[in-house]
Parts: structure tokens; sequence; C-alpha cells
């Protein structure tokens, strides 16, 4: 059986899972809108990610006895002044929720929940890679920011990507 600490936390973190897919989402539609398919492509993967993170934690807490309590969705953002600024922003959540996880674990820690953290870890490690990615395009984006046929370029390589 989860504490109800651990379970709290948990659907708290379902919740924010959640409003990531939404955001990616809304950046997806954001870049799609401003003929960019490519970073589009890319965002609706994340989103497509967040979602399935939204079920683990949903999984988990039906698995272990929980109650999952899902809470309304906030409304994301719908614009952006520029990709760069888009692509920032993907970086800055990321690493909100690097944080979140890492004190899902402190609690997990404090309630001696050890099924939470063998969970807790695969996230861990998961959001070591969301943050290298979006650290990565973003670099790129800083590279070729005043060159809009670079931007093109990158764009393509993100279409590329395929869902696991």
């Amino acid at each position: 059986m989860i504490s109800k600490a651990m379970q709290d936390a948990f659907n708290q973190q379902i919740n924010k899972e959640m409003f990531s897919s939404y955001l990616y989402l809304s950046m997806a539609a954001y870049f799609e809108s401003d003929n960019l398919p490519g970073f589009g492509n890319w965002l609706r993967i994340q989103a497509a990610e967040e979602n399935a993170h939204a079920m683990k934690f949903y999984n988990h807490l039906l698995e272990r006895g929980g109650k999952v309590e899902l809470k309304a969705i906030a409304a994301p953002k719908a614009g952006w002044a520029s990709a760069m600024e888009a692509v920032s922003e993907v970086l800055t959540h990321e690493q909100q929720v690097t944080k979140s996880i890492h004190d899902l674990y402190e609690v997990a820690l404090k309630e001696k929940d050890y099924a939470a953290q063998v969970l807790l870890h695969w996230f861990i490690a998961e959001q070591v890679e969301e943050e290298a990615n979006a650290s990565s395009i973003l670099d790129s984006m800083k590279r070729i920011e005043a060159h809009d046929t670079a931007v093109l370029m990158l764009d393509h390589r993100l279409a590329k990507r395929k869902e696991d």
C-alpha cells in the first residue's frame, strides 16, 4: 500500500506531466503554424512522451492500491516571440520537471517507499536525457540564430525524429 503523502505527491506529478504534454502540444502548434513542421514533430513526440510519463505514475498508483485523483490542467501559453524563445522555454521547463522529480524522490526516501524509489530512478535518468536534448537543440539554435536557412536545416533534422 502506498502512503498518503506519496499518493498525493504522485497525483500532483501526474498533473505536472499532463501540463507538460499540453505545453509541448501548444508549442508544436506554434511551430507548425510558423511553417516549421520539424520542430512541430519534435514537440508532438515530446507531448506524447509526457503523457506516457503521466501514465507511469497513474499505473504505479493503481498497482499499489492508491487512488488516482485527476485535477484540472492549466492552459499552456499559446505563443512565443521566436523559435529561440520557445526552445529556451523547453529547457527551462525540463529543468523544473527535474526538480519536481528530485522532490518526489525526497518524499519516497522520507516515506521509505522503495517501490517508488525504483520508479523514480527511471525518471531521474530520463530527465538527464530530456535536459541534454533540449540543451543541444538550444545550443544549435544559438549558433545559427542569425541564419534563417540554418533554422530550416535544423527543422529538417527534427522532422526525422520517430516515436520510440
